[in-house]
């Protein structure tokens, strides 16, 4: 990419992804024409969730629904054409679109991994979708979080599934929600309040679950940071890390810098060191891609001016909730901020400690 291409400005994002009633969506907006037109029975089918008060998670922008998303409980069979899933608890993605003027932003991965989430939270064994062949950014976009063809249909869709007794720990992404419990040490990862603020929205301190799920979905699960240490870091891919708000307001700072979240590293790059240049600007602006907080010509600036340049991308596997982040005097107090957050590591039962004092359910989020 050449310099007097870059964009300083971001793409606009669709509006905000509320849970409604299906009966406050107007069926009739062109969003639903693809799937009046590949399923001949959808129309009657809204009609009879909208008269049972079901919910999506729906977002809009000027023009109309920009996504749509519907889940569903179930314990039947599924049926195959060359032989059938015996029953057992499931959750189904009954509905997942995401409008094709959104290519390339991140609201489809962002969605798929609330479905994800709801998933994990069910205690369901499966979580399964089917699509027809032709929808292939969203097959890759399933195989890429570690759903498996398993045949088709009776209808001639392909039936994707991701099982609990299964998880691909290949990948962070192919994983998600769950992490891999072979992991040897876990890092804190520290972001000052005003950016993880912007980075990890979905995270700040007084949400609650529905605003966290509405945010994430129009967020993506992945995320780039930017960082400048001046020491050695020691983030590795597919390690665990816990996202350390620095509180930068009045008031005592030990207890309002906060642990807010847990991710996996997906990949480290160091981009300088100690001056030295290891990436030339311009595969640097690639890298960061629309995942990173600032703009374009920020980033151009922070090459320019900071002698120390890391990019950590990482996927996001969970949040504490209102009420639950865990603060630096408890971290203290218990041993558990020895060094500079930067370097500090944690062992598998460190870590797991951290979010049980988060009220998270341990034993639903590192498996085997």
């Amino acid at each position: 990419m050449k310099s007097n291409e870059r964009r300083s400005s971001r793409r606009s994002m669709a509006g905000d992804f509320k849970w409604v009633k299906f009966s406050d969506i107007d069926l009739h907006d062109i969003f639903f024409d693809s799937l009046k037109a590949d399923y001949e029975e959808f129309s009657d089918w809204y009609q009879r969730k909208s008269s049972s008060g079901t919910q999506a998670l729906v977002s809009k922008d000027e023009q109309g629904v920009t996504s749509f998303l519907y889940l569903k409980e179930e314990s039947e069979e599924i049926l195959l054409s060359d032989g059938n899933l015996p029953p057992t608890q499931r959750i189904k993605i009954g509905t997942f679109k995401i409008d094709q003027r959104l290519t390339g932003i991140r609201q489809g991965e962002g969605t798929l991994g609330i479905a994800l989430w709801n998933w994990q939270k069910s205690m369901a064994k499966e979580i399964y979708v089917t699509v027809f062949p032709k929808q292939v950014l969203l097959i890759n976009m399933l195989r890429k979080f570690g759903f498996k063809h398993v045949g088709d249909n009776p209808r001639g869709e392909w039936v994707f599934i991701k099982s609990r007794d299964q998880i691909d720990f290949l990948t962070p992404y192919s994983s998600f929600p769950f992490i891999d419990s072979s992991f040897s040490e876990a890092c804190l990862l520290p972001i000052e309040d005003e950016y993880h603020d912007k980075l990890f929205p979905y995270s700040e301190l007084y949400r609650n679950e529905l605003d966290v799920e509405a945010v994430t979905a129009g967020n993506g699960v992945s995320k780039v940071f930017i960082g400048f240490p001046t020491g050695m870091v020691f983030y590795a891919s597919r390690s665990p890390l816990l996202v350390y708000r620095k509180y930068n307001g009045s008031g005592k700072k030990t207890y309002n810098s906060v642990i807010t979240s847990f991710c996996t590293v997906t990949r480290v790059l160091t981009v300088k060191s100690n001056g030295i240049a290891l990436l030339d600007i311009d595969s640097f602006l690639a890298q960061a891609g629309n995942k990173a907080i600032f703009s374009t010509d920020e980033l151009v600036r922070l090459y320019e001016i900071k002698s120390s340049l890391v990019l950590i991308e990482m996927v996001y596997n969970g949040f504490l909730g209102k009420g639950n982040n865990v603060n630096h005097h408890w971290l203290n107090e218990n041993g558990l901020m020895p060094a500079h957050p930067y370097q500090v590591r944690y062992s598998p039962a460190q870590f797991a400690r951290i979010l049980e004092k988060g009220k998270v359910n341990v034993q639903n989020v590192i498996i085997n």
